[in-house]
């Protein structure tokens, strides 16, 4: 970005903004694509019923599920919102939805080993513990507040 004479940011011009949108719709698209054929396959071979034997309606387990679910699955959080309505509407309590997407945003489990080598091994797991433990409490107070104000 290139500075006018007072040494203030050129204001974006339209035509640039309109580029860095379809770029990132672009880039952005294949994931989208690939979440919702993967959501397909899932929704064919996994039922409902399959499912609520997982996520029975227990608040503490279906957070505690969902969390670590989440946590296993991780990946970005546009995408995340899309299994998170599949979720829904296959019965999965509210509880284990949010904390599926906390935890599919913050956490990543399969990384482990990858942030071990650039963080060490004490930072990596301290993070993720606490990235649960605030994954938990969030989620619950997360479903309190929404159950209160509907």
């Amino acid at each position: 970005m290139t500075k006018t004479k007072n040494n203030q940011p050129e204001k974006p011009v339209f035509t640039d903004v309109l580029k860095k949108s379809a770029f990132n719709i672009f880039y952005v698209s294949p994931m989208i694509l690939g979440v919702l054929g993967l959501s397909a396959v899932l929704l064919t071979y996994i039922t409902p019923q399959q499912v609520k034997t997982v996520f029975t309606g227990n608040p503490v387990t279906d957070t505690l599920y969902g969390a670590v679910l989440g946590g296993i699955m991780m990946g970005n959080a546009m995408i995340s919102y899309i299994l998170g309505g599949e979720l829904l509407k296959m019965g999965v309590s509210l509880y284990a939805v949010t904390a599926f997407l906390l935890a599919w945003v913050t956490t990543g489990y399969v990384q482990i080993p990858m942030e071990i080598s650039f963080f060490g091994k004490r930072f990596t797991v301290i993070r993720n513990l606490l990235t649960l433990i605030f994954t938990l409490i969030v989620s619950v107070l997360i479903v309190y507040t929404y159950e209160k104000i509907k």
